[in-house]
Parts: structure tokens; sequence; C-alpha cells
């Protein structure tokens, strides 16, 4: 019985969605909200449990996928050249701002939560990481435009998911779980050097290679037309299992293959206006403008990021209900009650606001960047992760409640503030231009 209700919730939650999405977006909501709430009341009311301990691998795979597909959307919206000012905003704040991140949490995690070494910096490394799947509504809405906060955030997201893996192995190896070598020797040379190296090189070599293909085979022959979804979901199992097989972080990889797909339309369409540009990939004929030479880079890139889009709406609703469910079922956890505001009141700002010195960003950009440090799904994941490579019991109780609590609390507070600080932003950003 409990299965046909959970058929009607769902039904009826996307539904509901659908028709008033665009009258959400105009309120101090956003969709993971509700999602959460709904998944939380369900739970609470008896309709589904789903114990996060028993439950680990399973709920590993879940976020692993999630965030998969959405970090090769990010990847995609990333079209702005390498030498813009921008990537040096998204890769300080996927860098710096990670690291600095963990080890402020780390100082927190052993002085005042007890916590062992290994335990805080896995904490960290956990926590760190912004959620390129909940922080849609501050991320770069075209690959069009490069607005400096967007683009930061956005590349942030899509690259700190990856970065923040060598911290989270640390911390594991600090626990006894993984081997870290002597003097960390290992550590440095395989989980941070080499897996970090080779994730970012087979996921552009691999969305170089496979795009090249597709359009030469369109191009020059009208073949491989209409399957683009197959061609997404294609590319992400195969970076990620590719990198993977060579012991690189498979996240970088799927990030880097959307990266490399964007700039196959970007080289191909060099110097052509953006809106140009995105005419030809909003083309209404599918088959002429896929193997139309001027048109095809443009359409494949287009037609890639809308499926990946839709996939990562269905991802948020499966994964924030299930965050919901498990919160229901867990005790609450009395440290996040000083932890969670620490964090995003006082560590993410700071770390953010000290990364970003000497750079060419405004005070509301510094100070928006710090507050939008949306934990999520990434985070999720990395606890799951945690906890299906031997973290002991009682350690694992201790982190689970906090960190899910910390991300539930990043989605209900980023959620009641996105939309009134990012019009009051961009109302003062327009007024600036036009002055």
């Amino acid at each position: 019985m409990h299965d046909v209700i959970w058929f009607v919730i769902v039904g009826a939650l996307l539904i509901a969605m659908a028709l008033g999405g665009s009258v959400l977006k105009r309120l101090p909501l956003s969709t993971s909200m509700l999602y959460l709430v709904v998944g939380f009341t369900v739970g609470r009311l008896g309709l589904g449990r789903v114990d996060p301990y028993a439950r680990a691998k399973l709920l590993e795979h879940l976020t692993e996928i999630a965030v998969l597909i959405s970090l090769f959307t990010t990847g995609l919206k990333m079209r702005a050249p390498l030498t813009a000012p921008e990537w040096r905003i998204a890769v300080r704040l996927a860098s710096l701002t990670m690291v600095l991140t963990i080890g402020l949490v780390t100082v927190v995690g052993v002085w005042l939560m007890g916590l062992p070494l290994g335990a805080a910096v896995l904490l960290g490394a956990v926590l760190a990481p912004t959620d390129p799947v909940l922080a849609s509504d501050v991320q770069v809405e075209s690959p069009f435009r490069h607005e400096t906060l967007r683009f930061g955030l956005t590349g942030e997201a899509g690259l700190n998911d990856g970065t923040a893996f060598p911290f989270v192995m640390l911390g594991v190896g600090l626990l006894g779980l993984h081997p870290l070598g002597e003097g960390l020797w290992r550590w440095v040379a395989v989980d941070l050097l080499w897996a970090v190296v080779a994730g970012l090189g087979v996921g552009l070599l691999l969305g170089g290679a496979i795009g090249r293909i597709i359009l030469y085979l369109r191009r020059t022959h009208r073949e491989a037309v209409g399957l683009d979804d197959f061609l997404a979901l294609g590319l992400i199992a195969l970076s990620y299992g590719v990198a993977l097989l060579i012991h690189a972080y498979g996240f970088l990889a799927v990030f880097a293959a959307g990266f490399a797909l964007r700039r196959i339309e970007k080289r191909s369409n060099l110097g052509k206006p953006p809106e140009l540009v995105e005419k030809s990939a909003h083309a209404r004929l599918k088959h002429e403008a896929a193997t139309d030479p001027e048109h095809a880079p443009a359409y494949m890139a287009h037609a890639v990021l809308d499926f990946n889009e839709q996939l990562e709406r269905i991802a948020e609703v499966g994964i924030v209900l299930l965050l919901g469910l498990l919160l229901a079922g867990l005790p609450f956890s009395s440290e996040a009650l000083w932890f969670t505001p620490l964090l995003l009141l006082g560590i993410r700002p700071a770390a953010v606001l000290l990364t970003l010195v000497g750079t060419r960003t405004s005070r509301p950009q510094r100070w928006m960047m710090g507050w939008f440090g949306i934990r999520g799904i990434g985070s999720l994941y990395y606890l799951f992760y945690a906890l299906t490579h031997g973290v002991e019991e009682s350690l694992a109780r201790q982190l689970v409640p906090l960190v899910l609590t910390v991300v539930a609390v990043s989605i209900m507070v980023h959620g009641i503030s996105v939309t009134p600080l990012m019009q009051r932003y961009e109302e003062k950003q327009s007024q600036e231009s036009s002055g």
C-alpha cells in the first residue's frame, strides 16, 4: 500500500511543479525546499523510512549518479575562454577556498567536537564542496553569458566535487582505512597529483574525441543524428569508467568531458556573435541543423545540454525527497545547532573573502559568493562513500545526522534567500552598467 501512495505523492508533486514552476521562481522559495519538506513529512507519517547505515551502498550509488549528471551539465555551461578572469575566480574557489574550509572545519572538529584528526579532515572534505545540483538558481543561466558571480559559483561547483576527493581519501587514510604511504608520499603522488591530472585529462580527451567524431559523421555523412541523449549518457559513463580504471577521479573526468564538448562548439564558432550561435543552437529543423556544417556544433552542444538539464531536475527530485526521508528517521544532532551556522555564516564566508583578496571582484560579489556556498548532493555522496569504506559505526552515527542536517539547513536558508538576493544584485548590476 505504501508503494501505491508513493506513486500518488511523486506524481502529484511533479505535476504541481510543472504547473507552478514559473510562479515559484518569483517567490523566496526553491524547488528543493518543497521536495525536502514533502520527503520529511512523508517520513514522519510513517509512509517510508530508509536506514542510512544499512543502505549506505545504495545511497552512495544514487547520489553518485546525480552528481555525475550535474557535473556534465555544468561542464557544458562553461563557455568562457580559459583566459577569462572568471575562470581564475572559479579555480580559486574550487581550490584555495575549499582547502581553507577543510582546514577550518578540521580545527573545529578536533578542538570543539573531540573528533580524531582523520574524522575531522573527513568531515571538512565532505562539507567543503559546493553543490552543482541544488545551486542552479545562482549558476550560469546560459553558456553565452559570463557574469562573474554566476560563472565563479558554477565553476567552483563543477570543479570542487572532484578536487575534494583527495581530502576525503586523506581523512579515510588517517582513520586507517586507506594507504597513504610513509610521509604521505602515496597520497600526494597518487591521490592528489595523479588522480586529479589524469581525471581532467581523460575527460578532455574523450569529450573532445567523441564530439569531433559525431560532428564528422553528421557534417560529412549526415549520420549519427537524433540520439543526443545517448551521446550524453554514453560520454558520462565512458569518461567516468575510464577514469576509475586508471585510478583517476571520475567526477573531474565527467566535468572535463562536458567542458571539452562545449569547447568544440566554441572553437567552431570563433568570432561569431553569441546571439547568432544561440540562434543556431535553437534551430527548429532538427536534422538540417544537426548536419549543417555551420550549425552542427552549436546544435549538438545545445541538444546534449537540454537533455542533461532535464535529467538533473529528475535527479534533484529523487535525492532531495530521499534526504527528507533520511532526516525523518534519524535522531537530531545537537552539534548541528552551533556547527551549521558556524559553517554557513563564518567558515565559508571567511574562506571566500580571504581567497578572493586581490581579485577584480566587487564587495557585493565577494559577499554573495561567501553566502551561496550551497551544500548538497556532493556532500551526501562523500558521506556515504566514507561509510561504505569502513568508517566505524560510532563515528558514522555522529557524522550522518550532522551532515544531513547541514545539507537540509543549507537547502532551506539558501532557498529562501536566493530569489530576493539575486534580484537585488542583478538590479544593482543593471543600474551600474546603464549608468
